[in-house]
C-alpha cells in the first residue's frame, strides 16, 4: 500500500483528546483510521473504524500501513494497569511508526515533572518525577526520543488538566462535577490561592492539526507546550461553570473544597482513589507551562474563551438542560 501523506491512525479515538484529534482531522481533510478493541468495522461519520488492540503489534501495524501520522491518545481505562499496559503500548505504535517513517502525536502531562521544576514549565525544563505514574511518562519520552532517530518522527503537545464536551477520565468531569448530572456544587480540589492550568480539548487537537500541517518544518523530535486557561487563584473555573449554570437554568451552585480525605479512606480498595491520591501535590503549588515556543512557531495558541468553553464541555457532559431555562429578572 503506498504512503499517503494525509493519512493517519488514531489509537484512543473513542477517549476525549483521541476522539477530537480524530474529528478535527477528518474536517480538516485526513483519511482518518481508529482502532478499537471489537469494533464494527467501517466507515462511520468520516473515520473508518478497524478491529484491535493496541497491545497486538501486528494489529498496529496492520492498521498503520500507508499512514504518515499516528496519534497515541490511547490509555488503560479507569488508569487499571497502566505500568503494566502503557509502555507495551507504545511499543506497538513506534514499531509501526519506525516501519512507516510515520509521526508519532502523544499527549503530553506534567506528571513528568517535580517541584523543582515548577512553577512554570518549558520544554527542555528537566523531568525528576515524584510517582510511578510520572516516570512511566518519562519513560515514554524517553522511547519517543529514541524512535525519533530510528526513523519515526514525533510530536508532543504537553498541556494542562483537560476539560470539554466529551467526559473521559479528567479531573473536571470526575473531580469538579459528575457528568450526567445537573450542577449544584463544585468540588475545588486545589488548595486555596494555588494557582492551576487547565487545557480545552478542542484547543489542544487545534493545536496538534496546526502542528500537523506545518510538520515538515518540525524538528524529528518536537516538544510544545500549551498555556491553555490559567487559574491564577484556583478560583477562576469555579466561577465560570457557576456563571454558566445561573444563565442557563436560574441555579445557584455552591463551591467546597474537595473531599480528599474520601480518597484515603476509599484509595485501599479503588485503584483510581490511589492513582488520583499520588497527584495530589499538583495541585498544592502552581503549575503552569510557558508556550513561547509553540507561538513562534504557529503565531498563536488557540484559544476558546473560558465562559464559551465551560459551557461547551458542560453541554456536551449532559450537565445543563437542552434548551436555556428563563430566568426571571
Amino acid at each position: 500500500m503506498a504512503r499517503n501523506d494525509n493519512t493517519v491512525l488514531v489509537l484512543g479515538a473513542t477517549g476525549g483528546i483521541g476522539g477530537e484529534v480524530a474529528r478535527q482531522l477528518c474536517d480538516a481533510g485526513w483519511e482518518v483510521r481508529a482502532l478499537k478493541r471489537g469494533a464494527v468495522e467501517g466507515k462511520r461519520e468520516g473515520i473508518t473504524w478497524l478491529a484491535g488492540d493496541a497491545m497486538d503489534a501486528q494489529a498496529v501495524r496492520r492498521a498503520a500501513k500507508g499512514c504518515s501520522v499516528i496519534v497515541h491518545a490511547v490509555n488503560p481505562p479507569g488508569y487499571r494497569g497502566w505500568s503494566e499496559l502503557v509502555l507495551p503500548m507504545l511499543d506497538s505504535t513506534l514499531a509501526a511508526a519506525k516501519a512507516e517513517g510515520a509521526t508519532v502525536v502523544l499527549p503530553g502531562t506534567v506528571y513528568n515533572f517535580g517541584p523543582d521544576a515548577f512553577p512554570l514549565l518549558a520544554e527542555d525544563s528537566p523531568q525528576r518525577p515524584l510517582t510511578a505514574k510520572g516516570a512511566i511518562r518519562v519513560e515514554m519520552e524517553r522511547r519517543l526520543e529514541d524512535a525519533s532517530r530510528e526513523g519515526a518522527r514525533v510530536l508532543i503537545v504537553r498541556a494542562g488538566d483537560f476539560f470539554g464536551p466529551k467526559a473521559g477520565n479528567n479531573w473536571f468531569s470526575q473531580g469538579l462535577v459528575k457528568a450526567g448530572q445537573p450542577v449544584r456544587a463544585v468540588s475545588c480540589p486545589g488548595d486555596p490561592g494555588v494557582g492551576h492550568q487547565w487545557s480545552y480539548l478542542p484547543d489542544v487537537a487545534r493545536t496538534m492539526v496546526e502542528l500537523l500541517a506545518r510538520r515538515d518544518r518540525l524538528a524529528p523530535f518536537a516538544r510544545f507546550h500549551m498555556t491553555g486557561h490559567w487559574d491564577a487563584d484556583g478560583t477562576r473555573m469555579s466561577d465560570a461553570i457557576r456563571k454558566v449554570v445561573v444563565r442557563r437554568t436560574g441555579a445557584q451552585v455552591r463551591v467546597s473544597a474537595f473531599p480528599w480525605w474520601l480518597l484515603a479512606l476509599a484509595s485501599p480498595f479503588v485503584v483510581t482513589f490511589r492513582e488520583l491520591r499520588e497527584m495530589r501535590y499538583l495541585w498544592r503549588m502552581p503549575v503552569g507551562m510557558d508556550n513561547a515556543k509553540l507561538v513562534a512557531f504557529l503565531g498563536r495558541e488557540p484559544h476558546t474563551p473560558l465562559e464559551e468553553a465551560v459551557e461547551a464541555a458542560l453541554d456536551g457532559m449532559g450537565c445543563l438542560p437542552t434548551a436555556p431555562v428563563a430566568v426571571a429578572a
